[in-house]
């Protein structure tokens, strides 16, 4: 397994940051932060690698939006090139992770210019050499980029979990479509406190041999009734 924080940088999130300028609500975003310490927490005790996403850009603008496409909704205007508040240009203060979750040292920094964690990054390659088929997601924004990379981890072939508590819209709406889409066609949404239980259920129904008892087939049938998934050892027996 491995937890993957999305874009969790100040531009986004703290006061005095790029979108706070612009005076886009970050409310939402700020209300996730102690619940993603406490996720982060968890991980390291369960020796679970840390993977966090900057959104970045370059200060030349060369990898705008605007240089590729001709179509673009007027909810992305504020992705578009601002001299006078520049949004998580790489190398500044609004770009970092902020300051509540710093990365530690032996954690993983992904630098990625669109919604997806995997696009054009190295993340793929870094997971495949630590042998990691299961990602935790949380972060900002849900309906955006950590639904973009949550989908493009399932289909690469990833199990994966959506952390409800752990991840913030700025559009309610979206965020419970988001979490309605995964719980039906992608993965796992679990709060944090369910995710410990979770943990080692994952790792029995990933075993090839598992030494079945009454008791532990009791477990893993309600853990899959619960979340409404497919008994895939039944399957391919």
């Amino acid at each position: 397994m491995a937890l993957i924080i999305i874009d969790m940088q100040n531009g986004f999130v703290s006061k005095g940051g790029s979108y706070d300028k612009l005076g886009m609500n970050i409310e939402n975003y700020q209300q996730i932060i102690p619940n993603i310490k406490k996720l982060i927490n968890f991980c390291r005790e369960e020796k679970i690698p840390i993977f966090y996403t900057e959104a970045i850009r370059e200060p030349s603008g060369i990898d705008l939006l605007l240089n590729i496409h001709n179509i673009l909704p007027r909810a992305r205007e504020e992705r578009l090139q601002n001299k006078k508040i520049p949004i998580c240009m790489r190398g500044t203060w609004d770009a970092d992770i902020i300051d509540e979750i710093k990365p530690a040292e032996e954690d993983h920094i992904i630098l990625k210019r669109r919604d997806s964690a995997f696009q054009d990054t190295e993340l793929r390659v870094w997971l495949q050499s630590l042998n990691v088929n299961t990602l935790i997601f949380c972060g900002i924004d849900t309906s955006i980029c950590v639904e973009t990379s949550l989908r493009d981890a399932f289909n690469l072939g990833y199990d994966v979990i959506l952390v409800s508590d752990a991840t913030a819209s700025g559009n309610k709406k979206h965020y419970e479509t988001t979490i309605e889409r995964v719980r039906d066609y992608y993965g796992v949404v679990i709060s944090i406190d369910d995710l410990r239980k979770m943990v080692r259920t994952l790792e029995d129904l990933g075993e090839d041999e598992l030494q079945s008892t009454d008791e532990e087939n009791e477990r893993i049938s309600q853990f899959l009734e619960k979340h409404n998934l497919i008994n895939v050892r039944r399957e391919k027996k």
